[in-house]
């Protein structure tokens, strides 16, 4: 448990802005994959350590979730937010795991090496089925379409916080110390 229930460990706020680079960085690098065939080999070449450095971290992130509570949201949150919030948390672990898991099992259904580092292959999870590259790179597809999406609605949830409601749970996050800002009743700023 947190010793202050307002703001995240460090070791959660410190993996949550590591990897939000990291997912940052490999959308963009998904993308330029793709677009700029020039560049591909390279992309390639940081695409897949990157993406097996977010699946190890993303575990340790886990671990850690479980054995420290994340502080409570604001008591006037309304309902639908909190419970949107934290499904919100748990599909972006869930896409965070599939990803990497998925391009990983890809490569290996396409008989391609899975170079971490020259001298370095990570083994084939799947046996090699020209069928299942085919669905397996469809669904990773998919799944960058779907983390993009649940990215920028956890983003635009973050700054809605910080902005609009002003109540504390950015800075739980961001700066990890003192505790959130107490919403004051609008109806007696009014008197």
């Amino acid at each position: 448990m947190n010793r202050d229930a307002g703001h995240f460990n460090l070791t959660a706020r410190v993996l949550h802005w590591l990897m939000a680079a990291m997912i940052l960085t490999m959308l963009f690098v998904g993308v330029g994959m793709v677009a700029a065939l020039q560049w591909r080999p390279l992309l390639i070449d940081l695409h897949r350590p990157l993406g097996i450095a977010i699946l190890l971290l993303v575990i340790v992130r886990l671990y850690n979730r479980l054995r420290h509570r994340p502080p409570p949201l604001p008591a006037d949150l309304p309902a639908w937010q909190a419970a949107a919030a934290h499904a919100s948390h748990w599909v972006l672990y869930g896409l965070m795991l599939a990803m990497p898991l998925v391009g990983w099992s890809m490569l290996s259904a396409g008989g391609y090496p899975i170079v971490m580092w020259s001298g370095f292959n990570l083994p084939a999870i799947v046996p090699h089925d020209p069928a299942l590259y085919a669905a397996l790179r469809n669904a990773h597809s998919l799944l960058a379409y779907a983390l993009f999406a649940t990215v920028v609605a956890h983003l635009s949830a973050a700054l809605f916080h910080l902005w609009v409601r002003r109540d504390g749970v950015f800075q739980a996050m961001a700066k990890g110390s003192g505790t959130r800002i107490e919403r004051k009743d609008r109806s007696a700023e009014a008197d």
